[in-house]
């Protein structure tokens, strides 16, 4: 049992069990989190420059801004979940 991982776009990579929960930046107390997290060090900012489209939280409270929909991170996530079941069955 290996650790796990998600790509969230442009070739980062994060430890898929650490993650907490994938949302969106667009409602005001998001963006309040998100300024937080960047005002006490606790923001990684993985868009390379594009538009904020998810925000994931993990579980060491450190917040990573991906360019990439939380739609489309939590589908690689859950396809590479049914990868390995498949796998070991």
């Amino acid at each position: 049992m290996g650790i796990k991982l998600v790509n969230i776009g442009f070739g980062n990579i994060v430890s898929a069990g650490r993650i907490v929960s994938i949302i969106s930046p667009e409602s005001a107390p998001i963006k309040r989190i998100v300024q937080e997290a960047r005002e006490s060090g606790m923001l990684i900012d993985a868009t390379y420059g594009r538009r904020t489209r998810a925000v994931i939280i993990m579980d060491s409270n450190h917040m990573i801004l991906s360019a990439v929909q939380p739609e489309t991170v939590a589908h690689r996530l859950m396809s590479r979940e049914q990868l390995l079941d498949d796998d070991e069955s």
